[in-house]
């Protein structure tokens, strides 16, 4: 038998492996969210991460515009979702289906059915969790009516703002839009752009309904 340690591993080494260092530190690191992702964070059981995580509540505000008036309504109910104190309002855009050939050779405004299921391309979105849309003033009670059915198979609140805008929604000395059923516009040949009365009432409702989501979050 040779002097030292040959077969028998000295008591007082330590040795290391890849294998002893896995699962380790590396494993149990936070991993950083992507900040242009709006998954649901993973919450760990802390008081303070669940304060901090519920004073995120984003309200996304999904719309589709082919002439720019819907999304100036979008833009200003993201002014009135973001008055209310821990509520972040997020735009989002249903995509285009129709070829840029087509919407170069378009000169009428489009026209939602007047019953039944809302344009397709607004139809198709909410196929896939819809989560909240914008739609133009024509015969707007009926297909309110008739979009509430679709909200309903996902389990979805609407939320009217009934008249808690005031009496300027109901003056009938000029034409305008909005209604109990929310904000709307009069485009008459599609030149026509919102007024101020019809911007402020998508504002209004963006901050009655946020304000309705933030305490429905609160429990």
């Amino acid at each position: 038998m040779g002097k030292g340690g040959g077969c028998v591993p000295s008591k007082k080494k330590h040795p290391t492996s890849a294998e002893d260092g896995a699962g380790t530190s590396n494993n149990t690191a936070p991993i950083a969210a992507d900040e242009e992702t709006h998954a649901t964070p993973t919450v760990t059981e802390s008081s303070e991460n669940a304060q901090s995580v519920a004073a995120a509540l984003e309200v996304f505000i999904v719309f589709y515009s082919m002439y720019g008036h819907v999304e100036k309504l979008a833009k200003r109910m993201k002014k009135g979702v973001e008055g209310v104190e821990g509520v972040k309002a997020v735009l989002y855009r249903v995509p285009e289906t129709l070829p840029d050939e087509v919407l170069e050779h378009m000169k009428a405004p489009p026209k939602a059915l007047s019953f039944g299921r809302s344009r397709h391309w607004m139809g198709s979105r909410l196929d896939s969790l819809l989560v909240l849309k914008l739609k133009e003033a024509a015969k707007k009670p009926r297909r309110n009516w008739t979009a509430i059915t679709q909200l309903a198979h996902h389990r979805m609140l609407f939320v009217p703002i009934g008249y808690t805008f005031g009496d300027d929604m109901s003056k009938i000395d000029f034409i305008h839009g909005g209604s109990p059923y929310g904000a709307g516009f009069y485009a008459g040949d599609g030149t026509r752009e919102p007024i101020e009365i019809e911007l402020a009432v998508a504002e209004h409702q963006g901050k009655y309904m946020a304000g309705v989501a933030n305490r429905l979050s609160q429990g």
